[in-house]
């Protein structure tokens, strides 16, 4: 008996030991996972370093080469998700008007998007005869420049942002500002009345939806007391700020789609109206950078709104990277249901919700919450 007590202590001593490695293991690759972005990060820096010491080079090359990795990381971000959201986005139009999506490029359609790459980069570009070429032709190369650069400052996970600013959402709400300048040179430099009407109507729509959106994330500044976006983050460790700023979220969501054009404020496009808008004149590879750019703002919106609203990487057990994804694409699934429910808006409509409802609504959250934060202050709460 005595040996059958001694070999069932052994062998529950052994499995309480392989229970805490498990756990110990279990946690460790959690954490790894967690961090493999930065790891990788952090090699390619050690990388560098050792190349520059080994070439004789100042060590700003290093940061040079680190630049340039994150630009590329930038751009593969909105290129594969432009690729992606094409193929949903047509799947999803097809689904909620009762009709086939792409199915015959590879299965049930996945190579869709390739496809329409290969496309437009063999397709023929044209420039029309009359056209002002300089601004004709930079306009679709400086739109997808403020996206990139926004990009910059948005957290996709713990540490994971490329310029973790104290002022990064004032800095990404300047950049954003000035996609409207290559919206306009598109339209001007068209030489075409469609076009120049569609310049203008974005130059209007964007810088009126502007309004409403800056005081939407005001009242998430006044609670976090800081516009670095890492640290309005953590600020929502046990709360996410859509519960306490649900009107502010609601104002944002409607102005952050007509800042990207959408249905139903696709105005600058209508092609009822206006052939194709700004775009009316551009081809191949011109036309792809403006659909590019119009992806990459959608992916925008939404991860600023994760980071703003829906907690950015905060979540139970997975990686940090896995929930900002995750929160990002279901905005990113409400962005593309609601392009193909609701009808476009005339512009006069358009100007009305801005001006007349999103703006008041706005500006009375930020009293709320001007209150509200003095009455929690005053009570040492």
């Amino acid at each position: 008996m005595s040996l059958i007590h001694t070999a069932w202590n052994y062998l529950w001593d052994f499995g309480v030991q392989m229970f805490k490695l498990g756990i110990d293991l279990f946690w460790f690759l959690l954490d790894f996972a967690d961090n493999i972005f930065l790891l990788a990060a952090d090699l390619v820096r050690l990388a560098l370093t050792m190349l520059t010491g080994w070439l004789g080079l100042d060590s700003i090359w290093v940061e040079l080469g680190m630049v340039l990795v994150y630009l590329a990381g930038i751009l593969g971000v909105i290129m594969l998700a432009a690729l992606v959201l094409l193929l949903v986005e047509r799947r999803v139009a097809g689904f909620v008007q009762y009709r086939l999506g792409p199915n015959r490029v590879g299965f049930q359609g996945i190579l869709q998007p390739i496809a329409d790459m290969l496309k437009l980069l063999t397709k023929e570009n044209i420039t029309p005869a009359g056209v002002d070429k300089p601004l004709h032709t930079l306009a679709p190369v400086l739109v997808l420049v403020p996206t990139i650069m926004a990009f910059a400052v948005v957290p996709f996970g713990r540490g994971m942002a490329a310029l973790d600013l104290n002022i990064g959402l004032f800095y990404l709400i300047a950049v954003t500002s000035l996609t409207t300048i290559p919206f306009l040179m598109g339209g001007w430099g068209s030489n075409n009345k469609y076009s120049l009407l569609g310049g203008m109507r974005a130059v209007a729509q964007m810088i009126s939806y502007e309004v409403p959106m800056v005081f939407s994330l005001l009242g998430v500044v006044m609670i976090a007391g800081s516009l670095q976006m890492s640290q309005i983050v953590e600020a929502q460790q046990k709360v996410w700020f859509v519960f306490l700023q649900p009107l502010a979220f609601f104002v944002y969501i409607i102005a952050a789609t007509a800042e990207c054009n959408r249905l139903p404020f696709d105005i600058p496009e209508g092609e009822s109206e206006l052939t194709a808008g700004v775009y009316t004149e551009y081809t191949g590879m011109k036309w792809s950078l403006f659909m590019m750019t119009e992806y990459g703002n959608l992916v925008l919106v939404s991860a600023v709104a994760t980071t703003m609203f829906l907690g950015g990487w905060h979540g139970p057990l997975l990686p940090g990277w896995f929930w900002f994804g995750l929160k990002t694409s279901l905005l990113l699934g409400f962005f593309i249901l609601m392009r193909w429910t609701f009808p476009r808006v005339r512009v006069d409509q358009l100007m009305k919700i801005g001006w007349k409802y999103l703006v008041p609504v706005s500006l009375l959250n930020v009293f709320i919450t001007g209150i509200g934060v003095y009455l929690y202050k005053s009570m040492g709460w």
